[in-house]
């Protein structure tokens, strides 16, 4: 049985189709949809307005950020409490039973054919977007930026910093653009924090270390983008940031 049906919509949503910058911008956790079969996952509409759902202020943030650099930006709609597009399938934290707290009774003793379905219809066709996406533009060198948003806490404790840079330590364009967004926006950008890349990742290693492709993992703490005013204010410091950082990087 299908899990999408007639009143869901796509997996995939697309700003800026053809944009010309080499910047690829991507919104592994910018949506928040549930499909219409599986109701509220036995939550509360209030849990599906947190964190936990989706990464808040990522989807007009990558818009704005597609249009000052006239960069394509792909993004999920649905949530991450569904299928998490960046775990890899089958880890323990692809389709949550619990997420900061909170039961997701929806996801609950799922069998495999459960599983399948939404890793078909909704994780698949996302990443295979992103692959059609970088093979149309083979030619040109392509940088991967996967924007991220986090929570000011996060069990009881502070998160002091407004941006964070993830990176394995092999990214040009990482470490061009965490020199540039910390003389941008001063001592609250983490290196590797509040996360760092790890095994757990799939977006970036599956796309961009196939390729031989620079990538950036970006987090912006979500109080910053909550609303359109600060996307719109954080846009304008992040995109010439990015520009910057492609320059620099490309000359390591």
């Amino acid at each position: 049985m299908r899990l999408l049906v007639a009143g869901d919509i796509d997996p995939v949503a697309v700003d800026n189709p053809g944009g010309s910058s080499d910047i690829l911008l991507l919104g592994d956790h910018a949506g928040r949809l549930i499909p219409g079969r599986l109701g509220d996952l036995g939550l509360d509409p209030a849990e599906l307005e947190r964190h936990i759902a989706w990464d808040i202020g990522v989807a007009g943030l990558g818009a704005r950020l597609a249009g000052r650099l006239d960069a394509v930006f792909l993004r999920q709609t649905y949530s991450r409490l569904v299928i998490d597009c960046n775990r890899w399938r089958g880890a323990a934290g692809s389709i949550p039973a619990v997420s900061d707290g909170a039961a997701v009774m929806g996801n609950a003793a799922l069998d495999a054919a459960a599983r399948r379905a939404r890793e078909a219809e909704i994780f698949a066709p996302y990443h295979a977007a992103i692959a059609a996406e970088l093979d149309r533009r083979a030619e040109r060198p392509t940088l991967i930026v996967s924007l991220h948003s986090f929570t000011p806490t996060l069990d009881g404790s502070a998160r002091p910093w407004r941006f964070g840079v993830l990176h394995r330590r092999d990214s040009a364009f990482s470490a061009a653009v965490l020199q540039a967004l910390t003389a941008a926006s001063g001592d609250d950008v983490g290196d590797n924090q509040p996360y760092a890349m790890d095994d757990t990742d799939f977006t970036i290693p599956h796309h961009a270390d196939a390729r031989g492709l620079d990538y950036l993992e970006l987090e912006v703490r979500q109080d910053l983008i909550a609303d359109a005013e600060g996307q719109a204010r954080v846009a304008d410091l992040l995109a010439p940031v990015l520009a910057a950082g492609q320059h620099e990087g490309r000359a390591r």
